[in-house]
């Protein structure tokens, strides 16, 4: 068991996304890194293997699914455990992303606790007490 905490990334054209995510993993011990597109995510990916990445598929210039493709040719990026996320269930987005090796593919809207379950199932962070967090803004 390693104490390396697990960093977790977001490529969103939504500046209000990123802040859902961000807020959303606050109470776990995680390292949250957000970009608003693929171009700026590219040169961190190209150096670093985050533990979880979610990417949304809808964004001007590169859309996700191309850019999960690009990520794909970086052998330290094979294996990168990725989250497709969009507000358009499309199934030919669906089939792209699992031959893409997509863990999940989750529709928009996200909520806090849907988030934070994605990052305890798919990284070792221990779910946290949901009433606890509750208590604490009271």
């Amino acid at each position: 068991m390693t104490d390396k905490v697990p960093t977790v990334v977001v490529v969103d054209d939504s500046a209000t996304s990123i802040s859902l995510y961000q807020f959303s993993v606050e109470p776990l011990a995680v390292n949250f890194i957000g970009f608003k597109s693929p171009a700026e995510a590219y040169p961190y990916l190209q150096e670093h293997q985050p533990e979880l990445l979610f990417l949304d598929i809808i964004m001007p210039g590169m859309d996700g699914l191309t850019f999960l493709r690009r990520l794909r040719t970086m052998p330290h990026q094979k294996e990168t455990p990725v989250i497709m996320v969009t507000s358009k269930d499309y199934a030919q987005d669906r089939s792209i992303a699992k031959e893409l090796g997509a863990l999940d593919f989750v529709i928009k809207p996200l909520r806090f606790k849907e988030i934070r379950n994605l990052v305890c199932t798919h990284t070792d962070i221990e779910p946290i007490d949901e009433a606890a967090i509750a208590g604490k803004k009271k």
